[in-house]
C-alpha cells in the first residue's frame, strides 16, 4: 500500500467556499479513477509566525491511499485528473509538494 501525500500551497488565500470546492473535486476525480483505496483532505491549522518561515506553508493537504505505485500513477492520468488541476491552477495559481510513503503508522 502507498500513501500519496500532497501540500497544496496557494499564492493567494482563497474562499472557503472555494477551498472546500477545490478539495471535493480533486476528492471526486481522485475516487472516480476506481483506482484509491481512500482519499482524504483537509485544511492547514496555521500558527502564530508561520508565514516568516522560508517554506511551503500548506493551505490544504490531500492524501490519497492506493495498491502501489502503478495505481498512483494511473490514477493521476485518469480522465478527468488534468481538467480539475488546470482549472483550479487558472482561477487560483497553488505549488503543491507531496510525498509518496508507506503507512506511517
Amino acid at each position: 500500500m502507498i500513501t500519496h501525500t500532497m501540500i497544496v500551497s496557494f499564492d493567494k488565500p482563497l474562499p472557503d467556499t472555494e477551498l472546500d470546492q477545490y478539495l471535493a473535486d480533486i476528492e471526486r476525480v481522485m475516487l472516480d479513477s476506481g483506482l484509491t483505496q481512500s482519499v482524504a483532505t483537509g485544511r492547514h491549522l496555521p500558527i502564530p509566525g508561520e508565514e516568516a518561515i522560508p517554506a511551503l506553508i500548506a493551505t490544504a493537504i490531500v492524501q490519497v491511499t492506493v495498491a502501489d505505485t502503478d495505481a498512483l500513477a494511473k490514477a493521476f492520468s485518469a480522465p478527468g485528473m488534468h481538467e480539475v488541476i488546470d482549472r483550479w491552477q487558472s482561477r487560483y495559481p497553488y505549488r503543491v509538494a507531496w510525498a509518496n510513503h508507506e503507512p506511517l503508522s
